[in-house]
């Protein structure tokens, strides 16, 4: 099972990006990292979802205003198998870093 560094993305603008997928089999435990790279405010969201296309119901951060040079971490996120962590931001110069464990459930 994977531990540190699980995911990384360099945001395209106004898309949708899984940024990881938690494998069969197992759980994660998770923090995920959004960091604005342009001295100018973004948008960004954060999905929890069963599909690489949130549903409304999915998100758990959605349009909140990432100062420029900023950042914004969420922590403590356990993850049952198969869930996406689907990130979006309204402008370039974004990444996401996920990080944490994940553990076998069987």
């Amino acid at each position: 099972m994977a531990t540190g560094i699980l995911g990384i993305a360099d945001l395209a603008a106004a898309t949708n990006t899984t940024v990881y997928t938690v494998p069969a089999d197992t759980f994660a435990v998770i923090t995920v990292n959004v960091t604005n790279r342009n001295a100018a405010s973004r948008d960004v969201r954060v999905a929890i979802s069963a599909t690489t296309t949130p549903t409304g119901a999915e998100w758990i951060e959605f349009d909140t205003e990432l100062l420029g040079n900023g950042s914004l971490e969420r922590g403590g996120i356990v993850l049952d198998a198969t869930k996406n962590v689907v990130v979006y931001s309204n402008s370039t110069d974004v990444n996401a870093v996920i990080y944490g464990i994940e553990t076998a459930t069987s």
